[in-house]
Parts: structure tokens; C-alpha cells; sequence
């Protein structure tokens, strides 16, 4: 792992360029600011001396956002105020500080300094998250004003039926890291889902808190040999409930009327092998618990692959913790 101390902060030039640093780096400290701010000038000499300090390849990055010629960023994170600095650990936001607030920005660096020395000094595990790798990898840009809530699942309740893989196939879904498929290497271990007697699964996803559920990212990324007929498929079908107490089984789940049914085409496969998925967001307005069913897959075999699932959406209140603190502003 190569140090990049001396580093000047990146300035970001456009979404996917933002949504990429976000993705290779663990820890992110963003700079929103526009050239006509007096008090993002005063305040600047303390980002730029920390950027100096602890930018650090792939591990911690500083970034600058003109908010006159990024407004779609701006936007996306609710910036109001000038300037407004934001923290994002492991591609969620930990902390913002609004306006040139030294001892509050100073107190924001202090923390992402220990998590910092974390990083460093555990360089094979993530900075505070439960994946082994750093950043979250998503396959589709996070639609605007919203964030990855798939943290919010309670994943030692989760089940998923008919798989191939066994149990740990739950958290093979819900990975951070990006899918070995895209890499065009083979993994050493399995990192997809598949199917088992037939082409339908069956997932329960519960969640710590109420969330609203916005988006949906399915990524699915079989094989692409045309002429092997028994190499599985991407889904087709996909029916959700919503609030259930626990998992649906396969005849239950075909008679029941469904909160969302998705028919998916070619088309909505982007080259990442993921389908971004707007919901009926009047739908999934306060829910505790997300049923996915596969009902069949596009083509001919009897087996359906998935990769990952990410939930893009606002997160509520923690179930028995009281209530949670605002950090920031709403």
C-alpha cells in the first residue's frame, strides 16, 4: 500500500468520478465550497494541511466539490450551507460539519484520524465495517438525495432458501466488495448465489430499523456461453413484500398478492450486470422487513445467479436504542 502524504485534496469534476473515489477509498472527507465563499477561503488552510497530512492511497482521501459546477453532487448530499464538510466511512456518511466551524472540523479530522491509524494498522480488514474490503462497491450510481442503507439489515435473521451455497449465501449477497466476476479472474472462493432444485429463491431481509425503501440494485452476472444450457440466469420475475414477520414459502409467496412485482428485460441490465430498480416509494414508506422472491429467470435453465443486493433508501430510527443523535443537519 503505497502513501500519498503531500497530497493536495482531489477536486472532483463529476459524479462518476465522486462515486468512484467513494468506492476505492474507506475513508472520504469532502469539501463543499464554491470560489466566491469567504469563509470556505478562511477555512481551507486546515482541510489542505490535514490532506497533507493523512491522504493515503486507496485508505483516505480528501476531495473538493464546487458546488457552481457540481450542483448534482451538491444536491444528492443535501449541501445548503457553504461551506459544508462531509465524512463517509466506508462509503456512508458519518458526519457532516456546515459553515467554517474550526473547532467542529477539527474535532471531525481527529476522529477520521483514528479510524486512519485503524486502517493502517489493520490494512487486510475494513475501517470499522464487516467486510474485508475497504469501500463499498455498488454497480449503479445512488439515485439523488438518497443513500445505501443495506448496513440496516439484521443479517443473523436474514434466510435464504433453495440456494446452492448454503448459508453463508446471505452474506455472499450483501458483500461490500466488487463481484470477482468483473475482474475476469477466477475467485478463489464463491462469491455469488445460485439456485438449487429450480430457478426460484426465496430472501428475508430484516432490518434494525424502519427504513424507506427507495431503490433496489440486483447485480447478476452469469456466465455469458450461449451454448451452455445449464448455466444459470439473471431473474427475470421478482416479487417483494413488504413487513413480514419472517420468510414466505414458495407456494405461500405464488398466491400472495405482492407489494412490488418487477418484470426485468435486457435492457435494464446495465454493463456492471446490475438492474437499479425504482420502487413504488409510496410502497415502502416505514417497513421493518423486505421479502425478494425470484419467481423465474431469463432463459431456459433451471438455475438463477445473483452476485449482490444493495437497498438505496432512507434509514429511521434504531429499534431498542432510544433515539439515535442528529449529527448535522437534516
Amino acid at each position: 500500500m503505497s502513501s500519498t502524504h503531500d497530497s493536495k485534496p482531489i477536486e472532483v469534476t463529476s459524479s462518476a468520478q465522486f462515486q468512484t473515489i467513494l468506492q476505492t477509498n474507506a475513508l472520504v472527507v469532502a469539501d463543499f465550497y464554491a470560489d466566491w465563499c469567504g469563509p470556505c477561503k478562511a477555512i481551507k488552510p486546515i482541510f489542505e494541511k490535514a490532506s497533507k497530512e493523512l491522504s493515503h492511497e486507496n485508505v483516505l482521501a480528501f476531495i473538493k466539490v464546487n458546488t457552481d459546477t457540481q450542483k448534482d453532487i451538491a444536491q444528492a448530499y443535501n449541501v445548503t450551507s457553504l461551506p459544508t464538510f462531509i465524512y463517509f466511512r466506508n462509503g456512508q456518511i458519518t458526519s457532516r460539519v456546515k459553515g467554517a466551524d474550526v473547532q467542529k472540523l477539527s474535532g471531525m479530522l481527529e476522529t477520521i484520524r483514528g479510524h486512519f491509524q485503524e486502517a493502517i494498522e489493520n490494512p487486510g480488514g475494513a475501517a470499522g465495517g464487516s467486510s474485508s474490503s475497504g469501500a463499498t462497491w455498488r454497480g449503479a450510481e445512488l439515485p439523488r438525495g438518497y443513500t445505501d442503507i443495506t448496513d440496516q439489515i439484521e443479517i443473523n435473521r436474514c434466510e435464504l432458501l433453495n440456494v446452492e451455497s448454503g448459508p453463508e449465501g446471505v452474506r455472499t449477497l450483501l458483500d461490500k466488495s466488487r463481484p470477482s466476476a468483473l475482474s475476469g479472474q477466477k475467485s478463489a472462493t464463491k462469491d455469488w448465489v445460485e439456485s438449487d432444485t429450480d430457478e426460484q429463491l426465496m430472501l428475508f431481509l430484516p432490518f434494525q430499523a424502519m427504513i424507506k425503501l427507495h431503490t433496489l440494485q440486483i447485480t447478476s452476472l452469469p456466465p455469458s456461453d450461449d451454448d451452455d444450457d445449464e448455466a444459470p440466469m439473471r431473474p427475470k420475475t421478482i416479487k417483494l413484500f413488504t413487513n413480514k414477520s419472517h420468510n414466505l414459502g414458495f407456494d405461500e409467496a405464488e398466491d400472495m398478492s405482492a407489494t412490488q412485482v418487477i418484470e426485468l428485460s435486457e435492457k435494464d441490465w446495465n454493463p456492471d450486470g446490475t438492474a437499479n430498480i425504482s420502487l413504488r416509494y409510496v410502497k415502502f414508506q416505514n417497513i421493518n422487513s423486505l421479502v425478494l422472491f425470484v419467481v423465474d429467470g431469463d432463459g431456459d435453465s433451471e438455475k438463477v445467479r445473483l452476485d449482490r443486493v444493495r437497498l438505496i433508501g432512507e434509514a429511521g430510527e434504531k429499534r431498542e436504542m432510544g433515539k439515535l443523535e442528529k449529527i448535522g443537519d437534516e
